[in-house]
């Protein structure tokens, strides 16, 4: 398990773009589990800038591609201003919602949400689609999305307050507390009749025990895994195929950047459910780009629900 002590802010010149290049000042951090696994030992190097998108504000520009002023989404990292190729850059219009959603409903973990679970775990009307880690920015996302598209959601969350949060407040049709929870039973009451589609954003022992309720002919969505994420060896639970092969089940894994061709349709389709009410978006907070650390530690403990933010920067022109 990561803590404080493994980052360290430092003081830096601003960067000068080269030819191509644009200046980006950021003005929101993302914060996601993935990033535990980018910054492995084996995947990073002490001393670089954390791995993360951003929303940013373009400050100076060498590219034709973008102009100062435009707001941004780019992998710019921990950092208050960085110098990026501006075609790795992706121009948001910040009349259609708070800009800060450009890196979640409308960015990664959403299209992460719509690409995961409509293109691989294809959910027909009235199914049972189950998602874990359910009230994190990528699974109430699943849930909501399910519910649109005519199917049962249930929510797999760590505390009583999530798991009111996502049948009151985002529709979810059940939800299941992990921790407070015999799995098995509670997965038997709020899935009767089986699992059609499982979203797994966790995996290790619920997975596992996720894969021996399943229905015939079900679709397992692996996403993310962040039971393992801090584990000095991962969990071994050797039953996966057994069940698997009892349903003629499928089990695939993903990554959104495959649908990267298909993100503007996908976005303009997110933004639609958004305007009509359908999709509901939460944000977790935090202000400053030293409090960044403390922000990411908390995916780790259950600290966070919806979108883990940090807010670094106003843009120099009022924006949504």
């Amino acid at each position: 398990m990561p803590t404080a002590e493994n980052f360290r802010l430092e003081e830096t010149p601003i960067p000068e773009p080269g030819d191509g290049e644009a200046l980006v000042r950021t003005l929101w951090l993302s914060v996601d589990p993935y990033m535990r696994w980018a910054i492995r030992g084996d995947r990073t190097n002490v001393g670089e800038v954390v791995t993360a998108e951003v929303v940013g504000e373009v400050a100076a520009t060498r590219s034709p591609a973008v102009a100062v002023g435009q707001i941004v989404v780019g992998r710019i990292g921990w950092q208050a201003y960085g110098a990026i190729a501006a075609d790795q850059l992706r121009v948001i219009d910040p009349t259609i919602a708070p800009i800060q959603t450009g890196v979640g409903i409308l960015g990664m973990p959403g299209l992460t949400a719509y690409f995961g679970l409509l293109e691989v775990g294809r959910p027909r009307p009235g199914e049972t689609v189950l998602v874990s880690g359910a009230a994190g920015a990528v699974g109430s996302a699943v849930g909501q999305i399910a519910a649109i598209k005519g199917c049962r959601a249930v929510g797999i969350a760590g505390t009583e307050a999530k798991c009111h949060h996502l049948t009151q407040d985002l529709g979810f049709d059940a939800a299941i507390n992990y921790r407070a929870d015999d799995l098995s039973t509670a997965l038997k009451r709020a899935c009767p009749d089986g699992v059609d589609v499982y979203f797994d954003n966790v995996g290790g022992r619920i997975l596992d025990m996720v894969l021996q309720h399943l229905r015939m002919y079900a679709r397992v969505v692996l996403c993310g895994f962040i039971s393992q994420y801090n584990l000095e060896e991962p969990e071994v639970v050797p039953r996966h195929s057994v069940p698997l092969a009892l349903a003629c089940a499928r089990m695939e894994g993903f990554f959104a950047n495959d649908y990267f061709d298909r993100q503007d349709p996908a976005l303009r389709e997110l933004a639609g459910w958004i305007d009509a009410g359908r999709l509901k978006y939460r944000e977790d907070i935090v202000e400053g780009l030293e409090n960044a650390p403390a922000a990411f530690l908390g995916l780790f403990t259950g600290a966070n629900v919806g979108k883990a933010l940090v807010k670094v920067a106003e843009p120099t022109v009022a924006a949504s």
